[in-house]
């Protein structure tokens, strides 16, 4: 079992913890994580995008000048792709860019996310996370004593409003909670922050 040091919000070592094996110790599947990182981008994708194709330009119902005889190249509407203000040729409409990948593949793509910031040392895990006041210089002194990167991922069992406001002003923090947390967003972060609750949570759930 990896076994990672347990750190208080003053950043003081208070001991060890021993990491579940099935979860934060499995060999990594880069694939895996690839398909959950393409699929939750695919799935933040608005999809709202629209230009008019040559059929919903206003305008160009008149054939401009006959067909033959003029010495011009055959022209059959104003609106057509080649002339200005003409319409866009295969042009964007809106759509769903959302799609599902298996539980399976999931699962193993977060547990190999879990399982290389354990590698990366990249992994930060505190007896507890609580703040007098739901204040911004509160959580960036928290961030200081840890010695935290810039981006951090702050992992935490159950909704703390303390915690999400005095984070929520901080470039490049983000929290989530254990039913929250995806690939993605592990894999962005430079420290991966997480309590020992939400350990014990993340390993109840997906062992």
């Amino acid at each position: 079992m990896p076994k990672v040091a347990l750190y208080d919000i003053n950043g003081s070592q208070v001991g060890d913890i021993e990491l579940n094996d099935a979860i934060f110790g499995i060999e990594m599947n880069n694939h895996a994580m690839y398909e959950a990182v393409k699929n939750y981008l695919a799935n933040q994708r608005q999809g709202t995008q629209s230009a008019k194709t040559r059929a919903e330009v206003r305008g160009g119902g008149r054939k401009p000048w006959r067909q033959k005889g003029t010495g011009r190249a055959r022209q059959g509407s104003i609106r057509a792709p080649q002339w200005k203000g003409g319409g866009v040729v295969f042009a964007p409409k809106p759509r769903d860019y959302s799609y599902s990948i298996p539980k399976k593949v999931k699962r193993l793509a977060l547990k190999s996310a879990l399982t290389s910031k354990v590698v990366d040392n990249e992994i930060i895990v505190l007896d507890s996370l609580t703040l007098e006041q739901a204040k911004t210089k509160e959580m960036v002194k928290v961030l200081s004593n840890l010695k935290a990167n810039k981006k951090s991922l702050i992992v935490i069992p159950e909704r703390d409003e303390k915690v999400v406001r005095a984070a929520s002003n901080i470039p490049g923090v983000k929290t989530a909670y254990v039913n929250t947390i995806n690939v993605y967003d592990i894999l962005n972060c430079d420290s991966f922050i997480i309590t020992k609750d939400a350990v014990n949570k993340v390993e109840e759930v997906y062992a």
